[in-house]
């Protein structure tokens, strides 16, 4: 991220300028290079996983499909149910991604040239259409893939927490506040949610 978010976040909120003191520079470098089709399917895979649990599932996943990275779309219909199953997907899961593949290539979740012509908010009102996919999901694609600078995911469990530990609070922010508070932060609220992670990993150390 530039030094423009630095500066601007230092200057409106001392307690954000300490944090970026403490934590160094901002590491986030998006990975752009995946469609938001993978990126979703992904996404689903990690839900209610632990990353080492979700990164399995998703080598055998892929191994369904030789010769390729990463399926297309229309790949899908190649494989049951019975061999994403034996990947260890849920069945609510496989309709999931079964459901993102078919708004993928219907155009409603849009291709990685297409999405790059949207807003924050056309994007998330287009890809939470897709079953599983919530406006969680879309957010940390805005932030981990396509790169946007201004994204506040105040249901992220990880971003309350370390806004509760930067700020020195007793309790949780409730979203609504935190949305309110992070007006100050625009329009560089990703640099800002990436520092109240870090947030939560100097508190670690530090324990």
């Amino acid at each position: 991220m530039n030094k423009a978010a630095l500066k601007h976040l230092s200057t409106v909120d001392p307690v954000m300028r300490r944090l970026i003191r403490a934590a160094g520079p901002c590491g986030l470098k998006p990975e752009t290079k995946r469609s938001p089709f993978q990126s979703l399917v992904q996404a689903v895979a990690h839900q209610q996983l632990n990353g080492t649990a979700a990164n399995t599932i998703l080598t055998r996943f892929k191994k369904l499909f030789p010769g390729k990275k990463f399926p297309r779309p229309e790949d899908l219909a190649k494989v049951t149910d019975e061999q994403i199953r034996a990947c260890g997907f849920s069945f609510a899961k496989i309709a999931a991604i079964r459901d993102i593949a078919a708004k993928t290539l219907d155009g409603t979740i849009p291709s990685s040239r297409a999405i790059a012509k949207l807003s924050d908010e056309e994007i998330i009102l287009r890809l939470t259409e897709a079953r599983g996919v919530g406006r969680w999901t879309v957010e940390m694609l805005l932030i981990f893939q396509l790169g946007r600078t201004d994204v506040l995911p105040v249901d992220d469990f990880g971003v309350r927490n370390g806004f509760r530990l930067a700020y020195q609070k007793r309790e949780m922010p409730k979203p609504k506040s935190l949305a309110a508070f992070g007006e100050k932060w625009k329009p560089h609220r990703t640099t800002a949610a990436w520092y109240l992670w870090r947030a939560v990993d100097l508190a670690k150390k530090q324990a």
